[in-house]
C-alpha cells in the first residue's frame, strides 16, 4: 500500500503536525506511512504587507482570503487528490468518511481563516466542505488535525491491531461498549467497591461478545438516539 499524504494549504504552518507527530500517528510519520507538505498563501502575496485577505463585497464583518492568492498555492501542489475545506457549513464528519479519506494517496486540506474564503476558489477546484461539529473555531488548523488523525489511525500497522478499529464507537454505527482492566474488584476514593462485570472474567468468548453487543446497543440508545435509529433500520 502506498503511503498516505497531506497536502495543507495554511497561513499558520508551525501548527503541523502538532499532535501527530507524537505517539502512534509520530511514529508513523517517521516510518513513512504517511507524510505532509505545507502550502502557505501567504508566500504568494505580492505586495509589501503580504496581505491574503480583503474586505467581502456587500458589507458585513471580518475578511475574506482571496480568490487569486489561495490558487497561486494550490496550483504549486502537484497531486491534490481529494480536495477538502474545513468549514462549519460542510458535511459533518463520519467514520464511514474516514474510511474513504484513507483510500485516496493523497489528499489536499484548505485551512480557512477570518471570516471565510472566496466562493469562487472553493467552486474552481471542486472543495469538498467538511465539518467537525455544529461550532466555530478560529480557523481550520484544529480541525485539519483531527480529520488527518481519524485517518491516520487507520492506515495498515498503525495500531497494530485491526480488529481494535473495527470495535470502535461509530465502526458499525454503534458506540462502543464499556472496558476494564485490572484489578477486578477496585475501591474508588469514596470507598465504593467496583468490580469487572464477572462474564469478562469467565472466559466464555460468544457470551462476552454477545454482552458486548448488548452494552454498545444500550449506550447507543441512551446517548445517541440518532444513530441508534439508523442501526435499527439497517
Amino acid at each position: 500500500m502506498n503511503k498516505w499524504h497531506v497536502n495543507i494549504m495554511t497561513l499558520f504552518p508551525e501548527m503541523f503536525p502538532g499532535s501527530l507527530g507524537m505517539s502512534l500517528a509520530g511514529k508513523a510519520l517517521e516510518r513513512g506511512d504517511w507524510s505532509y507538505d505545507i502550502y502557505n498563501p501567504r508566500n504568494y502575496a505580492q505586495d509589501k504587507h503580504k496581505s491574503v485577505d480583503d474586505t467581502p463585497y456587500g458589507g458585513g464583518a471580518g475578511m475574506v482570503l482571496r480568490a487569486d492568492i489561495l490558487e497561486k498555492s494550490f496550483l504549486d501542489i502537484k497531486n491534490p487528490g481529494k480536495k477538502i475545506y474545513m468549514s462549519p457549513r460542510g458535511k459533518v464528519l463520519n467514520q464511514k468518511m474516514v474510511q474513504e479519506f484513507i483510500k485516496e494517496e493523497n489528499i489536499t486540506i484548505l485551512c480557512g481563516r477570518y471570516e471565510g474564503v472566496d466562493q469562487r476558489f472553493l467552486d474552481a477546484h471542486e472543495f469538498e466542505e467538511i465539518s467537525i461539529g455544529d461550532y466555530v473555531l478560529s480557523g481550520g488548523e484544529p480541525a485539519a488535525l483531527i480529520v488527518m488523525d481519524s485517518c491516520i489511525r487507520l492506515l495498515d500497522g498503525v495500531m497494530g491491531n485491526e480488529e481494535t478499529a473495527k470495535e470502535e464507537s461509530h465502526s458499525n454505527g454503534l458506540l462502543e461498549y464499556p472496558h476494564y482492566t485490572r484489578p477486578a474488584l477496585w475501591v474508588d476514593a469514596n470507598g465504593i467497591k467496583r468490580e469487572v462485570p464477572n462474564i469478562l472474567r469467565e472466559g466464555h468468548h460468544k457470551k462476552i461478545e454477545e454482552w458486548r453487543i448488548h452494552q454498545a446497543e444500550k449506550l447507543t440508545k441512551e446517548r445517541r438516539i440518532d444513530l441508534w435509529d439508523k442501526y435499527k433500520q439497517k
